[in-house]
């Protein structure tokens, strides 16, 4: 098979590397599928090249791998595993490449294989599949808990997963209606000006939400729910007073909520019912003065049963990897600057002595 792609001076040279020792050989059946899985002009193989130092050679339907024996044992075990998903009508991406390499380099799957290790969430629409371990950690608190608390930075997936998880259990019949909310706090800009009703004015805010949520169910799906009331989307203020029994019920953004709108929101929750609530720690837009009640709200409720929490990393942004370095950059932007901001307050701190201080007076 043709390799559409350019090798680079850094491939070259690990496949002269890895020349003199004997390849790993992985089988396929079908050609098509061999196709889609090493991707457009063999971006995904490529991936998989860079990611696990190895070297790929195709012929056919086998692929032929060449570098240390965990590097390759790690490649076969990501290419059968992303074959197998494309068998079952998937389709696949260098995300979801990537997400297969964070799964098999952050612990061993030999016993329990990739495929179980990788949650997933199925919805008429679509499957989707955790990218990674975090991912996989989040689903299944989701699944064992009532309430679950997710923070991390933005594009880790977690209003995503979140509203592709209700999306799932309102299809399944293990709920009766999704609820997803949303504080109506500005980022820098003013938007009371915006022409309309209320809802007109809200939907700015809520926009990410209806993003994830058409992205599961389908447009069609979505505004008869909205019609009907199966789904609401609302903001927080709306949430005061009411009890939200069988019901998936998401907040998002919640790192801007007080204490006082956070503890509102949080006993809403009625019988049968899950909640969950997001946060973005480096993103937090309250006045100035005003104290995010999230965080405090995770550690008041931490070690009570059917109450998890998953903290999201860095590592864990799967957006794309150019948004993980900025997210990096800001994060080490800050830290410099509460460096230096500790560093001249030092310095300015008035010298101390032993002397004592003389309290004579004249008469």
């Amino acid at each position: 098979m043709t390799r559409g792609r350019v090798a680079t001076a850094k491939r070259l040279e690990m496949a002269q590397a890895n020349g003199d020792q004997s390849p790993l050989v992985v089988y396929f059946d079908d050609m098509g599928l061999v196709r889609d899985l090493l991707g457009h002009y063999d971006a995904n193989l490529a991936v998989l090249e860079e990611r696990l130092g190895v070297e790929a050679v195709v012929n056919g339907t086998a692929i032929s791998l060449r570098g240390t024996e965990e590097a390759c044992n790690a490649a076969r075990t990501i290419l059968e595993h992303l074959y197998g998903r494309l068998a079952d009508g998937e389709t696949i991406s260098v995300g979801d490449v990537a997400g297969a390499i964070r799964h098999v380099t952050a612990a061993d799957v030999a016993e329990i294989g990739l495929r179980n290790k990788a949650q997933q969430i199925k919805t008429r629409k679509r499957v989707i599949t955790a990218r990674t371990p975090a991912q996989s950690a989040y689903l299944t608190c989701l699944q064992d808990n009532d309430l679950v608390f997710a923070t991390g930075p933005a594009g880790t997936g977690k209003t995503y997963l979140a509203v592709a998880f209700a999306a799932a259990a309102l299809e399944s019949g293990l709920c009766e209606r999704l609820i997803l909310s949303r504080p109506a706090v500005e980022a820098g800009e003013r938007l009371g000006f915006l022409p309309g009703d209320m809802r007109d004015k809200v939907d700015p805010y809520l926009r990410p939400l209806y993003d994830a949520l058409y992205d599961t169910l389908g447009s069609e799906r979505v505004e008869r729910g909205l019609e009907t009331g199966m789904i609401e989307i609302a903001p927080l203020a709306f949430m005061r007073g009411r009890t939200l029994s069988n019901a998936m019920v998401i907040l998002d953004e919640a790192q801007n909520c007080t204490a006082v709108q956070l503890k509102m929101f949080l006993t809403r929750l009625g019988e049968g019912s899950k909640m969950i609530v997001t946060g973005d720690p480096t993103q937090v837009d309250l006045p100035k003065g005003q104290d995010s009640g999230l965080f405090s709200a995770i550690e008041m409720l931490r070690g009570i049963d059917v109450i998890g929490h998953i903290a999201f990393a860095n590592t864990d942004v799967v957006r794309r990897e150019l948004v993980g370095r900025i997210v990096a950059a800001y994060d080490a932007a800050d830290q410099s600057t509460q460096a230096q901001g500790a560093s001249q307050s030092k310095e300015l701190l008035p010298e101390t002595t032993t002397d004592a201080p003389s309290s004579s007076r004249t008469s």
